[in-house]
């Protein structure tokens, strides 16, 4: 029998982050992806009877993480690549402009791990470049990656703050991301939805023809 996999997207916070909220339609639980505000990621949980249980960060900048407290006070278990955990608390490397509440990972992942939240089943991609730790997570039931700030329609996380590199964030695009087989649907941390396939091949940065 096919679920029917629901990965609805509310912007959040100061800079307008797409933060994805996944669940099985009909399902009790949620996991939400990025959260930059709390409140209005827990109202669009609540109007639809879903109990938030995982928070899963594709990066450690603070647009995406600053609802991370209030929802680990709620209850939530934390997700984050291993490499980025540090930066959650120093804002030197996150550029939080204010202070937040310790966060303490639940769980650190890396690449090749699956995470089982939610009756959902994801797969962490490391992809850095972006951060020093930046992961994504494929959700394959749906052909969805969720791809933070690593890619985005036409463009390219940036790589000039702390941790960023670009040669490194072409190699994880290039031998991570357009190494898998076939198309999904690329679900950025900022802006439209693209898929992989057209990325492979317009993509100015790191598509075909690009100079990287």
């Amino acid at each position: 029998m096919m679920r029917n996999v629901m990965i609805d997207c509310v912007e959040t916070g100061p800079l307008s982050v797409n933060t994805y909220i996944a669940y099985i339609k009909g399902g009790e639980s949620c996991i939400v992806i990025d959260p930059a505000d709390a409140y209005a990621v827990c109202e669009y949980a609540k109007d639809r009877g879903l109990k938030i249980a995982a928070v899963l960060l594709t990066h450690c900048h603070f647009d995406h993480i600053l609802g991370v407290p209030e929802l680990q006070r709620n209850g939530a278990r934390l997700y984050i690549g291993e490499k980025d955990a540090a930066g959650l608390n120093d804002r030197s490397v996150s550029l939080c402009f204010k202070k937040l509440d310790e966060m303490i990972p639940d769980v650190l992942v890396k690449d090749g791990d699956i995470i089982e939240e939610a009756e959902l089943s994801l797969k962490v991609l490391d992809t850095p470049g972006h951060t020093a730790g930046g992961v994504c997570y494929v959700l394959e039931e749906s052909k969805a990656i969720l791809a933070g700030d690593t890619i985005f329609c036409g463009s390219v996380g940036r790589t000039d703050l702390s941790g960023g590199d670009m040669g490194t964030l072409i190699a994880s695009i290039r031998n991570k991301l357009f190494a898998m087989e076939g198309d999904y649907t690329l679900l950025p941390g900022h802006g439209n939805a693209t898929s992989l396939e057209y990325e492979r091949q317009h993509n100015p940065y790191a598509g075909r023809g690009a100079r990287w």
